[in-house]
């Protein structure tokens, strides 16, 4: 793992972490400097765990131990302050350009992506669903689902948004036939949302998902909304999965729309 991919690989991992794990890396992101210099007791204190799941989780991030989970955040923090340069030192115009081109291309490349087919029979199950919730967890994918139940409601449909793993999961074995649950997720991988997804399968829900292929979770669902993600190592710049889920939500909630035109 190359270090300046650590701290971006705590921020993109918030959403598949375990409970123990995301209070773990709030509590290093929260201050860096500081997690760096603190030993393994003081940010178990920090995060409110046990000294043993602080080193479990420095295992799970691919350091062997806890002291070069710290080294690590030592150097990342030294690549930050460069990237902090850097982009002090170049006139505004120029960052702005380059955001704006980078979401360009990530809307492009993303909507190259989307099938015509999956994408209308999704919206068809959609506006025929006797009910549907949007499961997200953590970051944007929280946030998106908020986006895509009010998009829905508007239209007249039976949506609701859940982020919170233990009402998933209550919610998700309510379902039945005739239900639909649209997952999003960046990662595809998040333990809970997996979870809360098999139990609404289990009892007869169709499922989606807006998430990468080849995950466990696109892997689980009838109709794949692909995130297409080519992130750099420039920390300050805003993540392009934002525009790639937004869009998708945009497309969908259109065809939906069309669906009783």
């Amino acid at each position: 793992m190359a270090v300046h991919d650590l701290v971006y690989q705590l921020r993109q991992g918030l959403d598949r972490f375990s409970p123990v794990e995301r209070r773990i890396a709030d509590a290093i992101l929260a201050d860096i400097p500081a997690a760096a210099q603190s030993g393994v007791g003081e940010l178990a204190q920090r995060a409110g765990v046990s000294v043993a799941a602080v080193s479990r989780f420095a295992k799970a991030l691919g350091c062997a131990h806890v002291r070069e989970l710290r080294a690590r955040l030592a150097e990342a923090g030294a690549v930050g302050r460069r990237f902090l340069d850097e982009a002090q030192a170049a006139p505004l115009p120029v960052l702005h350009a380059q955001i704006a081109d980078d979401l360009d291309a990530a809307v492009r490349r993303n909507l190259a992506g989307l099938s015509e087919t999956v994408v209308q029979g999704l919206a068809g199950a959609l506006a025929g669903a006797r009910r549907i919730h949007v499961f997200g967890m953590g970051g944007s994918s929280a946030v998106f689902g908020q986006e895509l139940q009010h998009r829905l409601t508007r239209l007249g449909l039976p949506a609701a948004a859940c982020s919170d793993a233990v009402a998933m999961r209550m919610l998700a074995a309510t379902l039945q036939e005739g239900d639909v649950v649209l997952a999003l997720s960046v990662s595809g991988r998040n333990p809970e949302l997996l979870e809360a997804v098999e139990i609404a399968g289990s009892y007869g829900a169709t499922l989606a998902a807006c998430t990468r292929p080849g995950t466990p979770l696109a892997a689980r669902a009838r109709w794949l909304l692909p995130l297409a993600l080519e992130e750099t190592d420039f920390v300050f710049k805003p993540s392009a999965s934002r525009y790639a889920v937004l869009l998708a939500i945009d497309v969908l909630a259109t065809t939906v729309a069309l669906c009783d035109a």
